[in-house]
């Protein structure tokens, strides 16, 4: 996916000659986590975050201040993927962008990136999402496809959403059936269900179970 058209340049970086109060004016016109900086030769420096200049002294110049500088950016060539990990990385809402000889191009700007997303399979297709888990040396992307497709369904998308030393977490996104077959397939194969957005029936079977057992015994 070609990001370049999404790059923007509408905010140019301040100059590290420039003044404190000069980069906390337009900290307040703008709603920007962080605006990039550059020096005299046009070179990117990094970018200062609104948290750390609201505590500067606003008669000195960001010069004074290279200390607190925040060196993060990406490539032009960066997938979407790794740059929405960058964003979350280094709790930003602007990541500034340089080609490969470190040119400063532009920046992109989170709300974009995460339109992106919202475009993706994952959100737009019908379906249902489905979050297992399962020990970290026993699942198996392949496995979980193959349990998937040999119920019908269609897997619109799958990504780890939590993981430790033990366990792993995978959502998952099903098209073209219900879950509750696939549910249980997962169930068959030692996967826990942490959840499923579309009525469990095995489940629903237990409550009912349950619910006519405690009546049995309150006759």
């Amino acid at each position: 996916m070609d990001l370049t058209s999404y790059i923007l340049n509408d905010i140019k970086p301040l100059n590290s000659n420039s003044k404190i109060a000069d980069l906390m004016l337009l900290f307040n016109q703008l709603t920007f986590s962080h605006i990039p900086i550059k020096n005299d030769e046009g070179v990117f420096l990094g970018s200062f975050s609104e948290t750390d200049v609201h505590c500067f002294d606003g008669d000195l110049a960001l010069n004074e201040y290279k200390y607190a500088l925040e060196d993060f950016y990406v490539r032009d060539n960066t997938s979407w993927l790794d740059i929405l990990q960058a964003f979350t990385k280094n709790s930003t809402n602007v990541m500034p962008v340089l080609n490969d000889k470190n040119d400063y191009l532009g920046y992109y700007e989170l709300k974009d990136i995460i339109g992106l997303f919202n475009e993706t399979p994952f959100f737009y297709e019908a379906g249902g999402i489905l979050v297992i888990e399962k020990g970290a040396d026993d699942y198996s992307f392949s496995e979980i496809s193959q349990i998937v497709e040999s119920n019908h369904g269609k897997l619109l998308g799958s990504f780890v959403s939590k993981t430790n030393n033990e366990m792993i977490q995978v959502t998952l996104k099903i098209g073209n059936t219900g879950l509750n077959n696939i549910i249980q397939t997962f169930r068959r194969y030692s996967y826990n269900i942490i959840s499923g957005h579309e009525e469990d029936s095995y489940i629903e079977s237990l409550k009912e179970r349950s619910d006519y057992l405690n009546k049995y015994l309150n006759i």
